[in-house]
């Protein structure tokens, strides 16, 4: 029954076997939102058009919370991009986050950006880092002490190969 099925569906999209449709991922329908529109790079690679487009130092600071997962990501490729292997001189793009960032913050953190946090983070914080800085630190004014209590989750730099935490 499965067979068939296949089969029938194999002659719609013009095959006679399994092996001839190999490879040919023009043949699938891909209708995915993943809301990269409303990723909080976005807002972060608009604030940092002077440095993407003039090599200029920028400041930003802004609110981060668990929803916003692998921030800073989009905002290196776009670093890279631009400025290929040379990159930009050391900490060009400096961001400031308060609140409970969410998974993979700094993923993949090209060298010419350091991403500070005052709060906590979720799992994977630095995930593959290739250079970059990420700082981490309780609130101000916590009635906890930071070096008995965790700020961020687990997995921190998983296949990180270069930069600062």
């Amino acid at each position: 029954m499965l067979a068939e099925e296949v089969r029938e569906i194999m002659s719609q999209l013009g095959f006679k076997t399994i092996n001839e449709m190999v490879g040919h991922s023009d043949m699938l329908e891909v209708d995915e939102d993943h809301g990269l529109d409303m990723a909080l790079d976005q807002k972060l690679i608009t604030l940092s058009k002077a440095a993407l487009e003039k090599a200029l130092p920028i400041y930003i600071e802004t609110l981060i919370c668990n929803v916003n997962r692998a921030v800073g990501t989009m905002l290196s490729h776009e670093v890279t991009k631009c400025y290929r292997l040379a990159g930009l001189p050391s900490d060009t793009i400096r961001i400031k986050f308060k609140g409970s960032a969410g998974q993979s913050l700094g993923a993949f953190l090209c060298p010419d950006i350091t991403l500070e946090l005052e709060g906590d983070n979720n799992d994977f914080v630095g995930k593959g880092l290739s250079g970059g800085k990420i700082v981490v630190y309780p609130p101000k004014g916590s009635a906890f002490d930071p070096k008995e209590n965790i700020v961020i989750g687990n997995v921190a730099l998983y296949g990180a190969i270069n930069g600062d935490a």
